[in-house]
């Protein structure tokens, strides 16, 4: 009986003794390991914080970029958009200064021109087609076109007084437009030798308010302007040199 409590006590001391000795292997052994994974742990969160920072910080880069380049692009754009429109503003300068340069041409010594003949085209009320008589009557007036050496022709289209002045001012050009094109097509007139334009109502040939009036000033005045007597005196013996 003493045998067996002797052994009972024994086997709880191995016991509790094992029982201390696992404890003290836990915190010599377990206890640092731990300590070092939650180190890992931290490191690894903060380079996962470093890593966001740093994808971020790329990705507002990225957006920064691409708004600069599209400035760039933008501010390219526009420098060709100007370059563009000052080579266009170029041409047109050198074209109006061509253009007043074969007007000054045409229109040297003009007080020498003299008119050579003339006509005042009727068109119906509110209409821009030419009749069969205006068309006589344009054919009369260039009859002998093949003796015209230095010439232009004067072409004004005129409305009555009924409706706006603007439309009447469209309607005029128009009226002039059709006799222009009439005299190039048909009579072989060089476009650059007429002189074309639309005066709406102004210039009334009737000042009256009568059917009859409203009529005579739906018109197209074209007028032939030569200078041959000019040029006939030019080629004198005698003559001085005038300018051409």
């Amino acid at each position: 009986m003493n045998r067996t409590i002797v052994y009972s006590f024994l086997l709880t001391g191995a016991l509790l003794s094992g029982g201390c000795a696992t404890k003290k292997y836990v915190r010599q052994t377990v206890d640092p390991v731990s300590g070092r994974v939650d180190q890992v742990a931290q490191q690894s969160n903060k380079q996962g914080e470093t890593l966001d920072s740093t994808r971020k910080d790329l990705e507002r880069d990225e957006t920064e970029l691409s708004a600069t380049k599209e400035r760039a692009m933008t501010a390219d754009s526009r420098a060709t958009d100007a370059l563009t429109k000052a080579d266009q503003a170029g041409q047109k300068a050198d074209q109006n200064g061509r253009d007043l340069g074969d007007l000054r041409q045409s229109v040297a010594n003009l007080d020498d021109y003299k008119q050579k003949g003339v006509v005042a085209v009727p068109f119906g009320f509110n209409k821009d087609t030419l009749t069969a008589d205006a068309k006589r009557q344009l054919d009369q007036l260039f009859a002998d076109k093949s003796s015209l050496k230095r010439y232009f022709v004067a072409v004004e289209g005129f409305t009555d007084r009924v409706g706006s002045a603007d439309y009447n001012s469209s309607l005029s050009r128009r009226r002039a437009d059709r006799v222009m094109q009439y005299l190039v097509a048909k009579q072989d007139i060089p476009v650059y030798r007429i002189h074309m334009i639309g005066l709406g109502k102004e210039k009334p040939v009737d000042e009256g308010r009568s059917r009859s009036s409203n009529a005579k000033n739906r018109r197209v005045e074209v007028v032939i302007y030569t200078a041959e007597s000019v040029s006939a005196m030019n080629q004198s013996p005698n003559s001085n040199p005038v300018n051409q």
